[in-house]
């Protein structure tokens, strides 16, 4: 009995499954990264609200103009310290979320890319004869597709390590510049 339709019909059920299931995934995980920036911002927020509250009260109690100068050279090096936590931080949420987001979508094509390998399988069993040509088409074209996916994964990837990699460069800039200022600001 020649039952493809039939089989096509579960593959597609099964596919769209699949597909609703990595929709919750992804929205899942992009939710969990949104609310952990929107606690770090939260947190700073709250910091830098009793930080300020605090030089404010300091630089209000200078004596003289060098005093209060004073202060403000020495508040500035624990701000910039704080910017690059908050940066570090950051870049380590967005990291941690796009690993997790490239993970789940890679689990989810690669069993799609079974299913379909399987089905393309089981139909080409059962395909009438002189279909051999239109199998080994569709197979070709499915390996093709694999392929091409194998590559976009690569570069993003890549292009994922040199967003972060320049991320930290920058980082690590800022850093150094806040150092010297701080520095020349002690003098």
């Amino acid at each position: 009995m020649f039952n493809t339709p039939e089989q096509f019909s579960s593959a597609a059920k099964a596919n769209f499954e699949a597909q609703v299931s990595l929709f919750n995934s992804l929205f899942g995980k992009a939710f969990e990264s949104v609310e952990k920036v929107v606690d770090l911002n939260l947190n700073v927020a709250k910091a830098s609200l009793e930080d300020t509250s605090i030089a404010a009260r300091q630089l209000l109690s200078a004596k003289d103009p060098q005093e209060f100068f004073s202060l403000t050279a020495a508040q500035a090096q624990p701000t910039a310290a704080k910017a690059i936590a908050y940066g570090r931080h950051l870049a380590g949420i967005v990291t941690a979320a796009q690993a997790e987001l490239s993970r789940v979508t890679e689990e989810q094509i690669a069993e799609t890319g079974r299913k379909v390998s399987a089905l393309v399988d089981d139909v080409s069993k059962n395909a009438p004869a002189g279909s051999e040509n239109v199998v080994a088409m569709f197979k070709t074209a499915l390996g093709n597709a694999n392929a091409g996916y194998e590559q976009f994964t690569k570069t993003a990837k890549q292009a994922a390590e040199v967003m972060e990699a320049n991320m930290n460069s920058a980082v690590t800039q800022f850093s150094q510049v806040a150092e010297k200022t701080a520095g020349r600001t002690r003098k």
